[in-house]
């Protein structure tokens, strides 16, 4: 087999509610068990136990769309996705499952926005596996910042980012596969694991529906239970809009000594008009960025932006990010912070996958492909998820090649990538969520 790791084995009164629904969550684990009858402190999981968070006592349970078919034998199981929902605040919860059913199984585990923790873990009828993964979960508020008169101040949200899953006050699993099935999902909440905070735009950030991914949303999967992927990246952001929306005063409000800031801009930055960002302000704000990050005892990461889809006629990929890519080396040698030089890796990718595989990595799909989609996705800017999956995978052969700290972090047995043998595409798959959207993210 080829190089894919699997898995072996309106705010303020939506926050009270959530507050009240999850304090629980917060001072101890919760067990849902698929089992016929609960035990103890676990609670008994059927086809009616739906998440609804103005109800307190049902602030946990299916969700977004229908319950497992099956509940027999000790599993919730079907041959649709499907999701389970708790109430949850801001902060990072430790997630078990136990995977497995009575049938032969085929499990994908995605939390909140399509953030990838079980890459299709298979096991045989009446198998079972323990998996153990911490889910970041956040809301618009920043905590301890003065109150704007009677509110309390918040990340300035787009449009695309009001009611969806990262942003929520719940925590939010999808099941997914080919007859994904679980036995049981235990939540607590972990206070003591470092942070790694991801500030980047819609290269990098959790794409919340099909067919539009990307490299943060991937990472997790790659990372064992002893850390937890912060992404807090957005569609359309420069460096300099990601301090205007507040993004940065809400990653400052919640990261603590030990934990990791990576950092990806250059996309919007370097376009001309209103968000247009001239070198020696970008770099100025790196500096900010990594002098905020160390001041707090937090390892700042560069990471230069990856190309688009843009190749000459020799088949060479073209620069379309002006200096950008060279002003983040520069300020990752003067101020001493890791590199992780994905301009440089996804040129050799793309090169090596040329013209006509580069499509596959990229957003380009037939008229019809999706409902409600009478035009060609061509789109040589955003990423499905085997081009984001390949990008990750560039990310972490960089961590454990300058053997940087998150290194130990890294679940064992993943294989080496090289990016002029990427896994081919004939080789690559991915069950795909049942959330679909054919709107271009913001920046292209």
């Amino acid at each position: 087999m080829h190089r894919r790791i699997r898995v072996s084995i309106a705010v303020s009164a939506v926050l009270l509610l959530a507050a009240a629904a999850s304090s629980h969550l917060a001072a101890q684990e919760q067990r849902f068990t698929c089992a016929a009858t609960a035990h103890g402190a676990e609670h008994a999981l059927t086809a009616d136990t739906r998440f609804d968070a103005a109800k307190a006592d049902a602030a946990y349970g299916f969700d977004l769309i229908a319950s497992p078919s099956s509940m027999a034998n000790g599993a919730c199981s079907s041959d649709k996705p499907f999701f389970f929902s708790i109430a949850a605040t801001d902060g990072n919860y430790q997630v078990t499952v136990k995977l497995g059913g009575t049938a032969p199984s085929t499990t994908t585990v995605r939390a909140e926005s399509r953030r990838l923790f079980v890459d299709e873990l298979s096991l045989p009828a009446k198998g079972s596996k323990k998996v153990i993964f911490n889910v970041n979960v956040r809301t618009a508020v920043i905590a301890g910042a003065a109150k704007a008169g009677d509110r309390p101040v918040e990340v300035r949200l787009k449009p695309r980012e009001i009611g969806a899953l990262d942003w929520d006050n719940k925590l939010t699993l999808e099941f997914n596969g080919e007859h994904p099935s679980v036995r049981s999902i235990t939540i607590k909440r972990v206070d003591d694991v470092p942070t790694v905070y991801i500030a980047g735009d819609s290269t990098v950030v959790d794409q919340d529906k099909e067919p539009w991914a990307a490299w943060g949303q991937m990472l997790p999967v790659f990372f064992g239970a002893k850390i937890v992927i912060a992404n807090e990246a957005e569609s359309g952001e420069t460096i300099k809009s990601f301090v205007g929306e507040r993004r940065l005063a809400k990653v400052e409000s919640t990261w603590k000594r030990g934990d990791y800031l990576l950092v990806q801009f250059a996309h919007n930055d370097q376009k001309p008009g209103r968000g247009f960002v001239p070198i020696p302000e970008y770099k100025d704000l790196m500096r900010r960025f990594i002098a905020d990050a160390r001041a707090k005892g937090v390892t700042p990461i560069l990471v230069t932006a990856m190309n688009r889809r843009k190749f000459d006629a020799a088949g060479k990929i073209v620069q379309t990010l002006g200096d950008y890519p060279q002003a983040t080396r520069e300020i990752a040698a003067e101020q001493h912070t890791g590199l992780i030089d994905l301009n440089a890796m996804s040129k050799t990718l793309f090169e090596t996958l040329g013209d006509a595989g580069t499509l596959h990595a990229f957003v380009h799909y037939p008229a019809n492909t999706f409902p409600d989609q009478p035009e060609e996705l061509h789109d040589d800017t955003h990423f499905t998820s085997y081009g984001a999956y390949e990008l990750a995978r560039a990310i972490v052969q960089t961590i454990r090649d300058q053997g940087m700290p998150l290194k130990k972090y890294l679940r064992p047995g993943i294989p080496p990538f090289d990016p002029a043998h990427p896994l081919p595409f004939s080789e690559w798959h991915l069950p795909s969520s049942p959330f679909v959207s054919t709107t271009t993210p913001y920046g292209r």
